[in-house]
């Protein structure tokens, strides 16, 4: 680790990222993962968007003794997307490596990660934006499927239209990348689809894939920094109806994963409030109405079951109208 008078020019392989709010009794896995690595030419940078768990003071107990330098940055609560954007910014890594607040990868990952890199010849690296692996449970199983040969250098269209792979992913992207293509935050909405940043990238830039498993994954309920809430659901209506129009080239490769785009589309605009005239007008061809007709029914279902768990979770909430006595909800700021 360098010496203090370092540590401002220190510039590093990697940038292992962590946006975190009110978990800190999650983050001890990724510190362990990254006390265990093999491989030690990394910062680990923390933005705590707004936590109130004692996450601050957990952070600076380890900045103090642990062997590789911890950054730490408060802001006040924003969102996963706000909360990336603000990583990228203070990264100083050349690699820009996403770990979850629950996270936990292998000893090897960032040694691993980095061989696949330096396997890229120096000439051709500009072309890409990085590296992504498999990821598998706590008992060992493969997460998703594995990739068709290993390497595979291909686009987000290739791997999740030409090639249909699903399941869990992880990787980096260069650090210079993250910064030409940030998370488009919006005033008033919180969450972000990651597939927004990396469709982008893949229009610039191809990604290596490589059948290893780096990163073990754990789901311990919802992320409050990913949860979707009402002030989100235009703001996805509109993402998938671009994610419609952009990907209608390949209705006839993967049929049914256009229709499950249509069927959020479908979704989000009656949760939105829009009515059928106003859902068909974006649609500019034939084949992506006929395929809104074809979502609609499933669609217009998920909407209501949606409507239902939120006056649900409304109802449960203090100070909502089924609280004691019935009293209104206080009027939120």
């Amino acid at each position: 680790m360098p010496a203090p008078s370092e540590l401002a020019r220190y510039a590093p392989a990697f940038t292992v990222f962590t946006p975190t709010f009110d978990r800190a009794g999650k983050l001890p896995r990724v510190y362990d993962s990254l006390r265990a690595q093999t491989f030690r030419d990394f910062e680990w940078v923390v933005v705590d968007d707004g936590s109130k768990d004692g996450t601050r003071e957990l952070i600076a107990r380890w900045a103090a003794s642990a062997g590789f330098p911890i950054r730490y940055f408060w802001q006040p609560n924003a969102g996963k997307a706000a909360a990336t954007n603000r990583g990228v910014a203070e990264a100083r890594g050349e690699l820009f490596l996403i770990a979850d607040s629950d996270d936990a990868f292998v000893p090897r990952a960032l040694e691993r990660f980095w061989r696949h890199w330096q396997s890229i010849p120096t000439g051709e690296r500009d072309r890409f934006s990085g590296v992504t692996a498999l990821c598998c449970d706590e008992r060992g199983a493969l997460l998703g499927d594995p990739f068709p040969r290993s390497p595979l250098d291909a686009t987000w269209w290739d791997i999740h239209y030409r090639h249909a792979l699903h399941g869990e992913k992880w990787g980096f992207h260069r650090t210079s990348v993250f910064r030409e293509f940030p998370f488009p935050v919006q005033p008033g909405t919180r969450h972000v689809p990651e597939e927004v940043v990396w469709r982008a990238i893949s229009r610039r830039y191809a990604t290596r894939h490589v059948n290893e498993i780096l990163r073990v994954y754990r789901q311990d309920g919802a992320d409050q920094l990913t949860r979707m809430s009402p002030r989100s659901w235009a703001r996805f209506r509109s993402l998938y109806a671009q994610r419609l129009y952009e990907d209608r080239a390949w209705l006839l490769v993967a049929p049914l994963e256009l229709l499950k785009l249509a069927i959020h589309y479908v979704r989000f605009s009656f949760l939105s409030g829009d009515p059928v005239r106003a859902q068909i007008a974006p649609l500019a061809t034939v084949p992506l109405k006929l395929l809104w007709a074809a979502a609609s029914p499933l669609g217009l279902a998920l909407a209501l079951r949606d409507r239902v768990r939120e006056i649900a979770a409304g109802a449960r909430r203090p100070g909502s109208s089924c609280g004691p006595r019935g009293r209104p909800p206080a009027t939120q700021p």
